[in-house]
Order: C-alpha cells, then sequence, then structure tokens
C-alpha cells in the first residue's frame, strides 16, 4: 500500500479530538516511520490528539533511519513487511505488550484474513494491522454509457474486462483498462482468487501454472491491441483513472474513499475478476496493508504507553474514521458494525465488495511475492519484458520462477510468521 493512501486517513482522524491542557512531564515513545513529508504532518496531527487526551505519556514522532535500532513504535507498509518478519528478534511482539499492561486485545476478534503474516501459529498478534485493503475492480460509469455498456452490470470475468475494453476503445478511449500494483493485483490476488499457488509447501515459488501463464497472456493481448495501458509498477495508474483518462483500473479497494467524491464522473466499484472456465473459481482475494510493530528491549513504562496507544487505535470511533477517509477495512466486528450504522450506504458500497472478496472459499495464503521486495522486483520486471514484447508469458514467469527460487533460500527469514 502507498504511503500516499493513508493521507486522508490521517487528516479525518484529526477531527475527531479537540484540544487538551499543557502537557506535563511524561515517558516519551517514538513513533518511526518513512513518510513523505506532507503525509509525516497529518500523521504527526494524530501523534499531538493521542498525546493530548491523557497525561502520561509522549508519543514523539521520528524519521526511521535504515540500519539503526528499531524505535518503541514502527509504521510499516506492505512492501516493507518481509523485511520486519526478517528481522523480528528486533521486536516485542503486539499480545505480550498488551497483556503485560493489561490492555484488552482479543486477536481472535479480528478477521483471519487481517492477520495472515503477522500473526504465530496459535493466531496471536505479533503486530497490528492498521490499515489493510483488497484489490477490486473500477469503472468511469459516464465511459461505460457512452461506449454503450450498462453502466450497473460491470464485468464479473476477465473475459467480460475484454469485452468492455474492446467497446471502450472502439469509442475512442486510448486507455480502455490499467492498473496499478501489478505483482499484488496480477500475480498474488489472481492467483488466490483462482485458486492458484505462488508456491509449494517448502516455500518454493510456483506462481508459472496454467492460470497464471493464461492471464499475463491475455494481458499481453491486450496490451497490444491497446485495450491495457501500462503506468508503472506502484499507483501511477491510480492518477490516471481519477483523471478521466482510462475506463476501467484495477488497483487498492481503499482508493474508493477519494473515487466516490470525484466531480469528474461517478465510480463505479466491483469484484476483482475471475476465470469462470477455472474451476472452483472465484475463490477469496487477500488483505494487505500497513502494520505497527513494537521494538524490543524497551522500558516497561514505554510498553504501557504503547499498550495505551494500540487501544486508542482498536477504538471504534478511529475505525470508523479509518473507514470513511481511508476506505480503510474495520478491524473488529463492533469497528465495522459502527462503520455501517454511521457511514451511508453510498460510502459502504466499496467497503461491502471488499469484505464480499474476502469471504470467498479456499485456504488463506501467507507467501506473497508482492510483500518479498526482491522477488517482487523481479517479478515486475519480467512482467514489463511482456508488455514491451521482448518475451512471451510462459518464458517470462518461467524465468521469474527461476530467477525468484534461486534468491529464495537468502531470504528464508523473509517469509510469513
Amino acid at each position: 500500500m502507498s504511503s500516499r493512501k493513508l493521507l486522508p486517513v490521517l487528516a479525518a482522524v484529526s477531527l475527531l479530538f479537540g484540544s487538551f491542557g499543557t502537557a506535563q512531564a511524561r515517558t516519551q515513545i517514538d513513533f518511526s516511520h518513512q513518510l513523505d513529508e506532507a503525509l509525516a504532518e497529518r500523521l504527526e496531527t494524530l501523534v499531538e490528539r493521542f498525546n493530548g487526551q491523557q497525561k502520561d505519556y509522549q508519543l514523539r514522532l521520528v524519521r526511521r533511519v535504515e540500519g539503526e535500532a528499531p524505535a518503541d513504535l514502527n509504521l510499516v507498509t506492505r512492501e516493507e513487511q518481509a523485511r520486519f518478519v526478517a528481522n523480528r528478534a528486533k521486536f516485542k511482539p503486539l499480545y505480550e505488550v498488551m497483556r503485560e499492561a493489561k490492555e484488552p486485545l482479543d486477536s481472535g476478534k479480528l478477521a483471519p484474513e487481517l492477520r495472515v503474516g503477522i500473526s504465530d501459529a496459535k493466531g496471536k498478534l505479533f503486530a497490528l494491522p492498521v490499515a489493510l485493503s483488497t484489490p477490486v475492480l473500477y469503472y468511469n460509469k459516464a465511459a461505460f454509457r457512452k461506449a454503450g455498456l450498462d453502466p450497473e452490470t460491470p464485468p464479473k470475468t476477465w473475459w467480460e474486462v475484454q469485452l468492455a475494453a474492446d467497446k471502450l476503445f472502439d469509442d475512442g478511449s486510448r486507455c480502455p483498462y490499467t492498473t496499478s500494483w501489478p505483482a499484488w493485483v496480477h500475480i498474488d490476488n489472481l492467483s488466490a482468487l483462482n485458486g492458484a499457488e505462488v508456491a509449494d509447501a517448502k516455500g518454493r515459488l510456483t506462481f508459472n501454472g496454467l492460470v497464471q501463464i493464461k492471464h499475463v497472456a491475455l494481458l499481453s493481448s491486450w496490451y497490444k491491441s491497446k485495450f491495457f495501458a501500462y503506468f508503472g509498477r506502484r499507483d501511477e495508474a491510480d492518477h490516471r483513472f481519477a483523471a478521466g483518462e482510462c475506463g476501467m483500473l484495477t488497483s487498492t479497494s481503499s482508493l474508493y474513499a477519494s473515487l466516490r467524491n470525484n466531480p469528474a464522473f461517478e465510480t463505479g466499484v466491483a469484484p476483482l475478476p475471475y476465470y469462470d472456465d477455472v474451476r472452483g473459481a472465484p475463490q477469496q482475494t487477500l488483505a494487505d496493508g500497513a502494520s505497527l510493530w513494537v521494538g524490543a528491549g524497551k522500558k516497561p513504562a514505554e510498553y504501557k504507553g504503547i499498550a495505551r496507544f494500540v487501544s486508542f487505535l482498536l477504538g471504534a470511533e478511529f475505525q470508523v474514521e479509518l473507514t470513511r477517509a481511508g476506505g480503510f477495512l474495520p478491524m473488529t466486528p463492533v469497528a465495522r458494525a459502527a462503520a455501517k450504522s454511521k457511514l451511508l450506504k453510498a460510502d459502504m458500497l466499496g467497503l461491502d465488495v471488499a469484505y464480499a472478496q474476502l469471504q470467498g472459499k479456499g485456504t488463506l495464503r501467507a507467501l506473497r511475492v508482492s510483500q518479498i521486495e526482491p522477488v517482487r522486483i523481479i517479478v515486475e520486471e519480467e512482467l514489463e519484458a511482456v508488455w514491451a514484447n521482448k518475451k512471451p508469458a510462459k518464458e517470462a514467469l518461467d524465468t521469474a520462477v527461476l530467477r525468484g527460487n534461486a534468491v529464495m533460500p537468502s531470504l528464508k527469514a523473509l517469509q510469513p510468521l
């Protein structure tokens, strides 16, 4: 998840709390991050509100420097998570922090899909998932109408996406379909939704199966036919879609929070497409996002303050604002019920689509190539070779798996808890 996706959340959260009295001497807790300047300013606002509502603890925002020891609290994006897992000995499990501070934390109340990769074999949380989402399909309803497509009947399968892209192209669109986060959407989630594996039981990569090859080959044909436009490895396509340049987009469900109020056009949101000729599909997509990690070796008073802040983040009111402003998934049933009662039906549309996808059948997959940076880079390089017509889909995925497996032994510690 791009750190920019957190921007509206942090701005909205600042409205939740009023001003409080002057701070007294408190236990200082450092909260590290690697956000850009604008987003860091809004995170500072959140920190100040927490500091203002109690008198015992003082959170201080600090910029994380690679190679330095972990701070008391550490904000980790999806792309960074594997590196933190590899160094988990430097962190204190969250469930221990909360237990010792006598602050409630029932990890069983968090949906299983939110705990993948950051909980141990017994389901106890090692870190806190704070801003999670899943990929969905967005479409420009005005562009659909203009092309003769029914805006209330979005494509369900990739074959239907192709038919819609064909009509959008014939209507003059230079970008019928685009995507952000290609490895996350088109390898991790494409595989999960269609029942294909990205790795075997021993952790060896296997995302060059028939489903993945067919899918990348289809995207390649779209790219050649001008049905698919590619803008980059991160969220570059989000901005193109928001500007009205593209008819359809696959990206994170949290994007809906900003798209729903787009004055340029009405945005439709639908589940991530699947292949109806694959037995057992659709299954389920994956929930990923930012998480909070607690540094090891800190003082008891610091851990008590951290536990207090975690309880603050888990509060229903904060979760409602997290959903309203950022489109992220509420972490508990209570928070989801509160969001459903306090948000307009239109505001809940993206959340409902995301939740429906996550409830599909199938097993939860812990290993995700988009979270293992060296492997993700390999995958994106090989996909770009396909778009550039330098390699066919099978050769590119075979090469990506071969290259990925060559580096995986040295990355064993990066694999999920």
